[in-house]
């Protein structure tokens, strides 16, 4: 792999690291950093020294040990956002971070992983294949840190990257590049000591936006989000907001009827459903028999949504979640 480094002025771009406290000397990549996209020339820039035409970039991050619920919310806003051409930024790291990555990859959008390790390490390894799937598709791996032989010849890298605490130091660096490259961060799980909290920090300091999805109360994977939202974020409760915070056209286009009509009446049912934001198998079956229009039993749902998927109308986000592909 060919592994790039960059002075973060230099590159349109990760110019807005310049405007962060601790900017980084150099930064290393390999893949392929967003360059100007004609969608957005019309969005103001935010700082006066970028281009017009930068890509919106939304970063998503969240618990490693995420819930069923947490893992829904990131996939679906990831993907939506992806499909509107914005950049998806997080950490490679399990639970929210993985799924908003591979959300992003679904939608054929693209994303950026950050670091906190060097350019040639990925952590967790088990996300090699992921970190190659996003250059593969167009994205990038960034780190501020070179590769693993160079890091051994600095004094301060190696103290730094050889040490637990040092590590832990590291990827709490890390956050500020993940907030700092971009528009809006959104923190869609976590605990109060979640390391997404430390980017939610960061982002605040830089004047990013901040959405917290509000969780149950009684949850702890929820109590980070919750507490995100006594201190300034905003709560999110759909795409709608943060397009418009983008500066992206919300106005929704009128659906073509033919998307949400199906080959057949149960089929139309479960894309109504879908569209509607309820992505859960049982509970698409239950909204559609409190209608009391249809005996609709878990055969029907089986049999259909399969249907729909291998006519390309559904995706399976495991676990009997499933999205329109719209």
């Amino acid at each position: 792999m060919q592994i790039n480094s960059i002075q973060p002025m230099n590159d349109q771009y990760t110019a807005r690291l310049s405007a962060i406290a601790v900017m980084p000397k150099r930064l290393y990549y390999y893949g392929k950093m967003p360059t100007q996209d004609a969608r957005f020339i019309k969005c103001s820039p935010r700082y006066s020294f970028e281009q017009p035409g930068r890509p919106k970039t939304v970063a998503i991050v969240g618990a490693r040990k995420n819930t069923d619920y947490g893992k829904e919310q990131a996939y679906k806003i990831a993907f939506e956002l992806a499909e509107q051409g914005v950049v998806i930024v997080s950490g490679l790291a399990f639970g929210i971070d993985s799924v908003a990555h591979r959300a992003a990859l679904d939608a054929s959008g693209a994303t950026i992983a950050v670091l906190g390790t060097p350019i040639d390490q990925i952590y967790p390894a088990c996300h090699r294949g992921l970190a190659k799937e996003i250059v593969d598709r167009g994205g990038a791996i960034v780190s501020e840190y070179p590769r693993w032989e160079e890091v051994k010849k600095s004094k301060e890298m190696s103290q730094i990257l050889c040490s637990r605490n040092g590590r832990k130091k590291a990827f709490l660096q890390r956050n500020r590049l993940i907030s700092g490259l971009s528009d809006v961060v959104i923190v869609v799980e976590a605990d109060l000591r979640s390391g997404s909290l430390n980017t939610a920090h960061h982002a605040f300091e830089q004047s990013n936006l901040v959405y917290a999805v509000p969780g149950d109360v009684t949850r702890t994977s929820s109590r980070g989000c919750n507490r995100l939202l006594g201190r300034g974020a905003v709560a999110f409760t759909e795409i709608e907001d943060v397009l418009l915070d983008l500066g992206i056209n919300t106005k929704k286009k009128k659906r073509n009827n033919q998307i949400l009509e199906g080959d057949n009446e149960k089929e139309t049912l479960i894309l109504e459903q879908l569209d509607s934001g309820v992505l859960d198998g049982e509970e698409i079956i239950l909204k559609i028999n409190q209608k009391g229009e249809n005996d609709f039993d878990v055969s029907d749902f089986t049999v259909t949504i399969f249907d729909l998927q291998i006519k390309g109308r559904v995706k399976a986000m495991g676990e009997n979640k499933w999205i329109l592909i719209k």
